[in-house]
């Protein structure tokens, strides 16, 4: 199936959906129980939800989490479908600016752009799930198919497998539930922003066998970007489910995920280097340009197609034990040319000059990346001793893929390599993406290619000690290998390889809770996780490739935190307010410079930090989503010196994120935000190049004609703040300027 047919079935699939919600009249009910998250009531409609609590989800999505959010002592953001849709964010970014103590990253430096960030200080790249298993490829995902987003913070391998040193983010699919509803919105904005959405839910009543629904997700969305030149973003997806033995003992769950994207990407403005030219007194500072330059070419694409069919069975053996199991395959492709801005050095000799010249350099990623997944949990509810026990147990076994294909730009019958340009220069002021490279963009018959396994068991118990105390723990142990090779372009292995490794590795977290009331808890936690050398899936000889080298021992992290959580309001409105400490203890470093120096765990660094937020409801009438978060970072120990004392790259000091909404008479409501992003340094531990901080500021105005049908504008960043939204080393990608969006949507 070509793509321009499968737009066009999405299409006709979308349709027919409008066209039954249109003539649909039966208003849904709550969702019945399921071990999936309860389906948040449609905020958009007035008086459909009782306790006006929708900014406020009660649990995780995760088995390992036997107990309400107010009884886990970690901090956890949870991030509803209502928020969601309230704002308007239709990508993963938009969702996670709603968390403080996250921030994000340009792709450079062999990872492939997309959904890059930070949680505390610490790369979060390969920590990114959907329900509850480890997402893959680099790709910008979509909000469409979401039910909710939980953000866990501190180290917790234990809970993750490897990685997961600032937190790990896991995104809730939407499933079927036994009610009929049919949703579905449009809009229309600046920028030439257009998007289709579409929520069908319906309950097979005569099917043969009980509890079946089947549900379909879709959305189509293009724009440009608000206050970018010539930027450039289309996709589409689809989701459908079918689900049967709802509100029975066993329980299945079929589901496919398709989003394929076609963009025009963007790699931002370059820093300024170091240099004597006429740019000096911008060293290591944001070019002096407007930020709606582009200095990429038209021809420049981003595609990327992802699917991930999974299956789900859950049986209830009674009250006291119950068994999950997850299978999935998925798989991305990424084909995507980039065009990266760096100055050009044009004076000859031992003296830098940088005038207004720019490389075009080219950047190619031409990759497939595939998981299989099993997952298996065993929960067990039953009483020792006076002891109440909630033991989780369970088996992951998967199985990963990349393959990545080497590409270059060729002029007459060969590739161009080295420093050599592969298009025209641009002009700093005044750049022209109208002109072409060299020469065609082929493969040049190299390749690497990885493989991985990873086997995992745990094992979680929280025992309530009586009305008061709680003690919660769990360890896991992981054994994780990894096959690499890279081929040259003559069809034989590149010198020294192939490369395998194999790491066994026990994490585990702990903690104590304390309810002095039945809404509260005081708790103190601790944690451990891990980063192995392949955990990016490559693997490397040099001695001084600091992710990747094949003979250093993964890094290890711990975190211990002290916190409190609070259910006020009648359990309307949920408080926390946590106090933490990460350190990376035995960090990858090396002295720059010596060149014979090998990599070493020697290095040491550090976060501290609080975080308080707010969500739920202050009145009927009037909801809030608040977070703030404080940190102080640290490289405590480096072989290289000119790093001990600096802060962590990408670890803004402060952040906050505000949404509030209020339902005024006359069905109006108004709702508003704002997000803080503090000054942070750019990816490396030198400190040299800061993004300023920046405030943003969002309005909507939402007018409910009656039950079924609203009208909601949106306006994205009100003062039109000019800002760096992702950092990198040679490059940083500014925000999107003002923006505005019109949407209409319908629930029945």
């Amino acid at each position: 199936m070509n793509d321009q047919l499968a737009k066009q079935l999405t299409a006709v699939i979308m349709a027919h959906g409008l066209a039954l919600a249109a003539h649909a009249q039966t208003s849904p009910a709550a969702p019945a129980g399921t071990n999936n998250p309860a389906k948040l009531p449609d905020v958009t409609v007035k008086g459909q939800q009782d306790q006006s609590t929708p900014y406020k989800p009660d649990a995780v999505q995760s088995p390992k989490y036997t107990e309400p959010l107010l009884d886990v002592p970690q901090t956890i953001t949870v991030v509803p479908r209502a928020v969601i849709e309230q704002q308007n964010a239709t990508t993963l970014r938009d969702v996670l600016r709603n968390v403080p103590g996250i921030s994000y990253q340009a792709g450079e430096g062999g990872v492939p752009a997309g959904d890059n960030l930070s949680i505390r200080g610490f790369s979060a790249r390969t920590d990114l799930f959907v329900d509850n298993v480890r997402d893959f490829g680099g790709y910008s995902r979509d909000s469409f198919n979401l039910e909710q987003v939980e953000v866990s913070k501190g180290p917790a391998s234990s809970y993750a497998g490897r990685g997961s040193t600032g937190g790990s983010i896991n995104l809730v699919s939407k499933t079927p539930y036994l009610d009929p509803a049919y949703s579905g919105s449009v809009g229309l904005g600046s920028a030439d922003y257009k998007r289709l959405t579409l929520d069908v839910n319906q309950p097979i009543t005569n099917s043969p066998i009980p509890g079946t629904a089947v549900r379909l997700n879709g959305v189509w969305t293009e724009s440009d970007v608000a206050g970018r030149d010539v930027v450039n973003d289309e996709r589409w997806g689809i989701a459908p489910s079918l689900a049967f033995g709802l509100g029975t003992p066993t329980r299945v769950k079929l589901s496919y995920f398709h989003l394929d994207q076609d963009n025009l990407p963007g790699y931002g403005i370059p820093w300024v280097p170091t240099n004597s030219g006429p740019l000096a007194a911008f060293g290591n500072k944001p070019a002096p340009v407007d930020y709606a330059n582009f200095y990429g070419l038209k021809s420049d694409f981003e595609k990327t197609r992802t699917d991930i069919p999974t299956a789900l069975v859950e049986h209830d053996f009674n009250e006291s034990f119950s068994l999950r199991n997850l299978t999935r395959y998925g798989q991305n492709d990424r084909d995507s040319v980039y065009t990266s801005p760096r100055f050009v050095d044009l004076t000859p000799g031992p003296v830098v000059s940088y005038g207004r010249t720019l490389n075009r350099q080219f950047q190619s990623r031409d990759q497939v990346d595939t998981i299989f997944a099993n997952q298996t949990d065993l929960t067990s509810r039953f009483d020792t001793w006076k002891l109440n026990h909630a033991v989780v147990t369970s088996l992951e076994y998967i199985h990963e893929t990349s393959k990545n294909y080497a590409r270059a730009v060729h002029t007459n019958g060969a590739p161009i390599t080295g420093n050599a340009p592969t298009a025209p220069f641009a002009d700093l002021f005044d750049p022209n993406p109208n002109v072409s490279r060299f020469g065609p963009t082929l493969r040049t018959g190299a390749f690497a290619e990885s493989k991985s396994d990873s086997v995992a068991a745990s094992l979680f118990d929280t025992i309530k000690l009586g009305e008061k105390w709680q003690v919660n723990g769990g360890v896991r142990f992981d054994h994780f290998e990894l096959d690499y090779k890279s081929i040259a372009t003559n069809g034989v292995p590149a010198a020294g390889t192939p490369l395998s490794r194999t790491d066994d590795l026990v994490s585990w977290r702990a903690g104590l809770l304390y309810k002095p009331l039945p809404n509260g808890s005081i708790y103190a936690a601790y944690g451990t996780s891990f980063n192995p050398s392949g955990e990016g899936l490559t693997l490397a000889t040099n001695t001084t490739t600091a992710a990747a080298n094949f003979e250093t021992d993964p890094e290890k992290s711990r975190t211990f935190e002290i916190g409190t959580k609070w259910d006020l309001l009648d359990n309307r409105l949920a408080l926390a307010l946590a106090l933490f400490r990460t350190e990376k203890f035995n960090a990858r470093t090396e002295d720059p410079v010596d060149p014979s120096d090998t990599l070493v765990l020697n290095g040491k660094q550090r976060v501290d930090g609080v975080e308080v937020s707010a969500a739920g409801s202050i009145t009927k009438e009037w909801m809030i989503f608040a977070g703030y978060a404080h940190m102080i970072s640290e490289i405590i120990e480096s072989n290289d010196p000119n790093e001990e004392g600096n802060e962590l790259s990408n670890t803004p000091k402060n952040t906050f994120s505000l949404w509030t909404t209020y339902q005024l008479p006359w069905n109006f409501e108004i709702g508003g935000g704002a997000q803080f992003m503090d000054s942070r340094y750019s990816a490396n531990g030198a400190n040299r190049r800061q993004a300023p901080d920046y405030w943003l500021f969002d309005a909507m105005l939402t007018y409910h004609v009656n039950k079924n049908f609203s009208l909601r504008l949106n306006m994205m960043n009100i003062t039109d703040e000019r800002y760096i939204d992702r950092v990198g080393g040679g490059h940083f990608i500014p925000g999107a300027g003002r923006a505005g969006v019109l949407t209409a949507s319908f629930t029945f």
